[in-house]
């Protein structure tokens, strides 16, 4: 009896030290199984990467929205097209109104809007987030980038908060902010869709245009409105539309705000824009013009041609020199050049980078101011 009840005994312990032994293998074979507090972690480490992402825009438009206004303009209609610059309302009276927008630049009543929303009009009226209602000074205008400046008497305005133009991304989420079709402070989101954009909107020559591209909807009414990223940042004062009906068709274009921001202070200082220029003519560089030049690049920009007594003249740039850089910066087309060169003051001096045939040479531009009648 002694010996079947130690046979059967050690046979339980065999089997327990067994199957102890085939766990042990298991677990050493087999992929781990989450624990629920595994599977929670991961869940909150996936939910946090998702949230840098925002689900909606409620916190950005709540921060931007008081620092958008409505401008009500009496214009004469036979002097100017109302509303967006692809967009004539047209009509049989010769006075009327026009209606457009603007961003509160600073506490004080500093307000920017585009040139065409106020153009030759006799009256403005500035409507605030909160339904205030003010009239409006034209401190300035600079038409060759669709801007201007009005003064409001008031106080404790909340002023947007600017962002930097260059950080922005092609495919970054962004906002329009504006009041469409008089519909006040309409908030609509889309995606960046271009930078650089140059649609020769405000003529050739002079004008400057780098304009961000996006598909928010924008519409006649939102010119002179906000563009701003996923936290609610300034990043560029909507400005004009791809239409061949007058609305919106799928693209807008905004002119960004490190150019709004030097053009509008200068406008504030000085009550115009001094304008920097190289005093080129310049266009973009192709596949043929490259091997006609004999330069080792595919983008950049052509000096065709050098104005006499220029800040380029003066620097000892030439004809046929390509411009690839400036100040450390890559530059691929006109626009992106106009801009920068539009951002500096009169007097800085830039390192343009350029191939003048098989050199690469670092030239120290001084910039001078021209004079524009025009303005």
């Amino acid at each position: 009896m002694k010996n079947w009840l130690a046979l059967v005994l050690s046979g339980i312990i065999g089997g327990v030290v067994t199957l102890a032994g085939a766990q042990y293998f298991i677990n050493r074979q087999a992929p781990q199984q989450d624990t629920p507090l595994a599977i929670a972690r991961q869940v909150n480490q996936t939910r946090a990467v998702v949230s840098s992402v925002p689900f909606d825009f409620v916190a950005a438009a709540q921060k931007a929205t008081p620092s958008v206004v409505n401008i009500n303009t009496k214009v004469a209609r036979s002097n100017r097209e109302m509303g967006f610059p692809f967009f004539n309302r047209g009509g049989e009276s010769p006075y009327g109104e026009g209606a457009g927008s603007g961003v509160i630049y600073s506490e004080n009543g500093y307000i920017i809007t585009n040139n065409h929303v106020i153009e030759n009009a006799s009256e403005i009226t500035v409507t605030t987030n909160d339904n205030r209602k003010f009239k409006a000074e034209l401190i300035g205008t600079y038409k060759n980038t669709d801007l201007a400046v009005l003064k409001i008497d008031a106080s404790g305005l909340i002023p947007a908060e600017l962002g930097n133009s260059d950080e922005v991304q092609i495919g970054q989420w962004v906002l329009a902010v504006g009041n469409p079709l008089e519909l006040a402070s309409t908030v609509t989101a889309g995606i960046v869709s271009a930078k650089g954009r140059n649609i020769e909107l405000l003529g050739r020559g002079a004008a400057i245009e780098a304009f961000i591209q996006t598909d928010a909807a924008v519409n006649p009414g939102n010119s002179g409105g906000a563009l701003m990223d996923a936290t609610g940042k300034l990043v560029g004062i909507n400005t004009a539309i791809a239409t061949r009906t007058g609305y919106f068709q799928g693209y807008s274009f905004a002119i960004p705000v490190n150019l709004v921001r030097r053009v509008v202070d200068d406008i504030i200082k000085f009550g115009d824009y001094k304008r920097p220029f190289l005093g080129v003519e310049i266009a973009d560089l192709d596949s043929e013009l490259a091997k006609e030049l004999n330069v080792e690049a595919s983008q950049g920009v052509v000096i065709a041609r050098v104005e006499p007594g220029g800040s380029a003249d003066y620097a000892g740039l030439m004809s046929d020199d390509v411009v690839v850089g400036i100040d450390g910066l890559d530059v691929k087309s006109m626009p992106q050049l106009q801009e920068v060169i539009g951002r500096a003051k009169v007097g800085d001096t830039v390192v343009l980078k350029v191939l003048r045939k098989s050199k690469t040479l670092s030239i120290p531009v001084k910039l001078k101011e021209k004079k524009e009648t025009d303005k």
